[in-house]
């Protein structure tokens, strides 16, 4: 039985993470009180890898095990989101001066 059920998302959409926040830390709250792994995963409709993986990541969080934390995460997917947006604006300018290349076109005059 599923307590939650996820919205359905078209394939142009990003589908978002497929729990809410919420529910995460609900399930980590109530797995680290003592619920096992199997009856949440049973309860809340999800894998139990899934639960482990939010564990773990807790743990990294907190700062108990080593890894990359939520926020360097984020941080790490804005940098390539901003790399990938540079390279896509690197790649027009290359294009449009081989354009002008091709065309024999003079760079802009001097106004002086």
């Amino acid at each position: 039985m599923c307590f939650w059920n996820p919205p359905a998302f078209s394939e142009e959409e990003v589908m978002p993470s497929r729990f809410p926040v919420e529910v995460r830390r609900q399930v980590v709250e109530l797995a680290r009180s003592g619920t096992k792994v199997a009856q949440l995963a049973e309860t809340f409709g999800m894998s139990e890898a899934a639960i482990y993986g939010w564990l773990k990541q807790e743990r990294i969080d907190r700062g108990e095990s080593p890894g990359l934390s939520t926020e360097g995460q984020m941080e790490l997917a804005a940098a390539k989101r901003r790399i990938r947006q540079l390279e896509t604006e690197l790649a027009v300018s290359r294009k449009v001066n081989e354009v002008f290349l091709e065309q024999n076109l003079p760079p802009k005059a001097s106004t002086r």
